[in-house]
């Protein structure tokens, strides 16, 4: 099958072509993201490939469907950015890869809260100048402490067994409860309870019109003074602008992201030489006490491999018309 890849990197290539080594589809790569504004460059692929901010909205999708498109293949967990509706009205199928490694995204976020804690970056840079003070390096143990975890799907899930393993407390808030978190000793519990009683709160939720911006302004007002906030999932689960007032009064004491709500326009591509026109984000990297990473969570070999397996396994039982295991309806 002929399949073009939008929003590709040098990893994306190197890890689709080693997975496709009997050369069963035929690959071409584009660094643009898809848009309506580049859907000319569609030639005569029969499926697409797209990432986290790639838009696929109803207009791109009828464009796709008049262009003879008929999947999309998402290589990644979320599908917030395509609208499946108009998919559905067209015939195109999606298909997503739900689960690679959770282990990555959820080590990722642990580096984030550990990095925040005991200041590693602001250490990293003093021990670079010859200053060997610590003044102002001061964290705090983790054990004992009360981790809020939102969401206990596979990241959230191995999250909640680390932070078990520190000798934490954990609480986590899900529609479905976990059995085997419960054995560990994981307490489900509200969300107002999570944002009410816990020290550390890492978001590992999807991102729903129910879970749009659920930080936002009040709920950080209920939390604990000195929270800190740990994102690794979908930026839109967070208000940024209500993280950066409770960052400048205290109330939030340190925020460790690995997404955000505008990434789309930033987010997989260089800026270094220029200077950036996103006056939230800016101001956020302004904070000694923000750490903000570029969507790195999911990078991992083992990750990466597993995403183009799962992939192209995807787009094989689409050509052979079999049962879609990993299809969004």
């Amino acid at each position: 099958m002929d399949i073009l890849f939008f929003s590709a990197q040098p990893y994306d290539i190197h890890y689709f072509n080693q997975a496709n080594q009997q050369g069963e589809h035929r690959f071409r790569f584009l660094e643009a993201q898809l848009n309506e504004d580049n859907t000319a460059l569609i030639k005569e692929e029969t499926a697409v490939c797209v990432f986290v901010n790639d838009k696929v909205n109803a207009a791109v999708i009828n464009i796709l469907h008049e262009k003879g498109v008929r999947l999309i293949a998402l290589r990644c967990a979320g599908f917030n950015n395509v609208d499946l509706k108009a998919a559905a009205a067209v015939g195109i199928k999606v298909v997503r890869v739900p689960a690679y490694s959770p282990h990555a995204v959820a080590e990722h976020a642990v580096a984030l809260l550990l990095a925040l804690n005991r200041k590693i970056y602001k250490a990293y840079n003093r021990v670079r100048d010859n200053n060997f003070t610590l003044n102002g390096l001061e964290g705090f143990d983790l054990f004992g402490k009360t981790i809020g975890v939102v969401g206990t799907g596979n990241i959230g899930a191995v999250f909640c067994k680390i932070m078990l393993g520190f000798g934490c407390k954990v609480y986590a808030h899900d529609i479905y409860e976990n059995e085997e978190l419960l054995e560990a000793g994981v307490k489900y519990v509200s969300l107002d309870t999570i944002f009410g009683q816990s020290e550390v709160i890492s978001l590992h939720c999807p991102l729903m019109e129910s879970t749009r911006h659920m930080i936002n302004a009040d709920s950080i007002a209920s939390m604990k003074m000195g929270v800190v906030l740990i994102n690794t999932s979908r930026g839109g689960l967070v208000d940024t602008a209500a993280v950066v007032a409770a960052l400048k009064n205290g109330h939030i004491g340190a925020l460790g992201i690995d997404v955000y709500e505008q990434e789309e326009h930033l987010f997989f591509q260089n800026f270094s030489g220029s200077i950036i026109q996103d006056d939230v984000l800016s101001r956020l990297t302004t904070f000694p006490n923000v750490l903000v990473t570029a969507h790195q969570g999911f990078f991992t070999k083992e990750a990466l491999t597993q995403i183009a397996e799962v992939t192209l396994n995807n787009i094989r039982s689409f050509e052979k018309s079999e049962l879609l295991l990993n299809e969004v309806k």
